[in-house]
């Protein structure tokens, strides 16, 4: 509210601007950033540009201690925020002072700066917390995976409350600095670039950075000890992939399989366009979960990917997300099918590739393994509902609508829409609504009734894109294709 002042219009306007908000004008931001799948997720009020995290993790006891600090914009007079956050802070600062806090609802952190923040102000927050993630359960469960050496982040669509405190949303991205002091003889992965390593006193610090844009939970952090192997790519990219030392049977099939990450990239570069980040690479940590992860620049693999041998196909489709998913993130979690239809087709472009069977025949094939009385049919992979939202439906039901896109505007059309929505929204978010315009604008037709069929209806398409009646002789590998996104 402004104090009404009558002076003429130009001088008025300048002194409207001038004059401070009064208390009333605070309010506080939203415990959730509006997302109908997890009104929780994320909050309002602010926008973040930058984490520095520097962490302190001890393997034995799963203790993690950690100071954050945050540089974000606020988007309102805010007199109180939120952040995510399951471990337990012990003080807070906003632009120095000294703040007040409390815990409510199940990961909200409410800070109460000292005074209150003008819209457009650039704010610091530095929280100092501590716990052990492995005990920390959100929504009756921990996202944290203990390892026998260490521990592991990585989950989706959530991961960061266990470790860091964040406006958990992809929605609001930021850049980047995780430092991490582990005993000597272990090591610390995360996202990005290694920057530095340091020792003294019987502990190793590592310092890495991610300087794109990155969704929090592409955030990962693993420590224990492993085989590392680094190379760089033909146009100088470092690459870094990491191996626990105890994979035991799997591990040959493990480095197998990531140490195509290279190849895998440049090709895909052909498919999406120009490598998105400044690094690139995986890491297999010793844990007993079975789905990998499209952790930025880092994906994440859990052994099991590799049980019955070398499996590049799962090496593919996180490589995928790099460009669907990572650089271009989702708008709402609703909007899911832009990350995991898209990363699963490039499966089937690599089959077609290698000489292991078409996307066609392989669109056959999904096709054909589902009668029309089968649950896949009724899950909308452009709306799955988050109970849906890892289904393989979305997965495969997906990779079904690119490939009636596909056979509907042709190749040439096809292919240029693959690459120009990456590099169109690149570093970002979006939502499905907005690829189909993409697709329409570039193709020259009218694709709701296509998209609407293959994306949102409950029950069998019966459109052209799909030529057989029962399920065809089919190799193994193709099942394994279909298999390899499993979570």
């Amino acid at each position: 509210m402004h104090r009404r002042l009558i002076v003429p219009g130009a001088l008025a306007a300048s002194l409207l601007l001038a004059i401070p908000a009064t208390a009333a004008d605070y309010t506080p931001g939203a415990p959730g950033i509006g997302d109908p799948y997890y009104p929780d997720y994320g909050n309002g009020g602010y926008d973040v540009s930058h984490y520095d995290l520097r962490l302190k993790y001890q393997p034995a006891t799963d203790l993690l201690e950690g100071t954050a600090t945050i540089l974000a914009t606020t988007t309102q007079n805010l007199s109180r925020f939120n952040l995510d956050l399951g471990l337990k802070a012990s003080e807070v600062r906003v632009n120095g002072r000294k703040a007040a806090f409390t815990t409510s609802g199940v990961q909200e952190l409410e800070i109460t700066p000292a005074a209150g923040l003008p819209k457009g102000a650039p704010v610091t927050v530095v929280v100092k917390y501590a716990g052990k993630p492995s005990e920390v359960k959100l929504y009756g469960f921990t996202s944290w995976q203990r390892t026998p050496d260490g521990g592991v982040a990585a989950n989706e669509p959530e991961a960061a409350a266990w470790w860091f405190p964040s406006n958990d949303h992809p929605r609001d991205k930021a850049t980047y600095d995780v430092s991490v002091s582990v005993p000597d003889g272990t090591q610390a992965i995360s996202n990005g670039v290694l920057q530095s390593t340091s020792s003294k006193l019987g502990w190793t610090r590592y310092n890495w950075r991610s300087a794109k844009p990155q969704a929090t939970y592409l955030a990962t952090l693993a420590v224990g000890k492993f085989d590392i192997t680094t190379d760089t790519t033909a146009s100088g990219l470092p690459v870094l992939n990491a191996y626990s030392k105890d994979l035991g049977a799997n591990a040959g099939a493990a480095r197998a399989s990531v140490e195509r990450t290279t190849e895998a990239a440049e090709w895909l570069e052909s498919v999406f366009g120009p490598y998105p980040f400044d690094s690139l690479g995986g890491y297999v940590p010793n844990v007993p979960s079975r789905f990998a992860l499209e952790t930025q620049t880092r994906p994440f693999y859990s052994p099991r990917q590799f049980a019955n041998g070398s499996n590049v196909s799962v090496v593919v489709h996180e490589l995928a997300h790099q460009w669907y998913g990572d650089s271009v993130s989702v708008h709402g979690w609703k909007d899911i099918w832009l990350n995991e239809g898209f990363a699963s087709y490039s499966q089937w472009l690599w089959s077609e590739k290698e000489g292991e069977g078409t996307a066609q025949e392989l669109a056959d094939y999904v096709y054909a393994s589902h009668p029309a009385d089968d649950p896949f049919w009724q899950v909308a992979p452009g709306d799955p509902g988050p109970e849906n939202q890892f289904d393989g439906a979305v997965y495969d039901r997906g990779a079904l609508a690119l490939q009636a896109l596909r056979n509907e505007i042709g190749d040439r059309a096809f292919f240029k829409i693959l690459k120009g929505w990456p590099q169109k929204k690149a570093y970002g978010n979006a939502t499905v609504a907005e690829f189909v315009r993409y697709a329409e604008k570039v193709s020259g037709k009218s694709l709701g009734a296509l998209f609407d069929t293959w994306l949102y209806a409950t029950e069998r398409p019966a459109l052209p894109g799909v030529r057989v009646a029962g399920v065809p002789d089919a190799p193994e590998s193709w099942a394994d294709i279909a298999r390899s996104h499993e979570r």
